[in-house]
C-alpha cells in the first residue's frame, strides 16, 4: 500500500502501524482512539494520555471512524485478538 491521505490529518503507509489509519504527525491508530471510545474514555481522559494528540485530530478521527466503520470493526476485532 502506497501512503495515502484520506482525510486532512489522517494518513497510511504499509509499515507503519500495520499500514492501518493513523493521525498524522504520530503511531496512534485511528482504531485504537476509536476502541477506547466505545469502552467509554473521554476526549478529555485521551488528550493527556497521548501528549501528541491535539483536539481537532480526536474530531478527525471520529469523522474517520464513522465512515469507515467496518474497517474500524476488523482493526478492533484483530487486535483483540492478539
Amino acid at each position: 500500500m502506497q501512503e495515502c491521505f484520506v482525510y486532512p490529518g489522517i494518513d497510511a503507509q504499509e509499515g507503519v502501524c500495520g499500514g492501518g489509519a493513523r493521525i498524522v504527525r504520530t503511531r496512534i491508530p485511528v482504531w485504537l482512539l476509536e476502541q477506547a471510545r466505545r469502552l467509554g474514555t473521554t476526549e478529555a481522559e485521551l488528550l493527556p494520555s497521548y501528549p501528541n494528540l491535539r483536539a481537532e485530530d480526536l474530531a478527525t478521527a471520529w469523522a474517520y471512524a464513522r465512515g469507515h466503520g467496518a474497517e474500524m470493526e476488523r482493526e478492533i476485532s484483530e487486535n483483540e485478538a492478539e
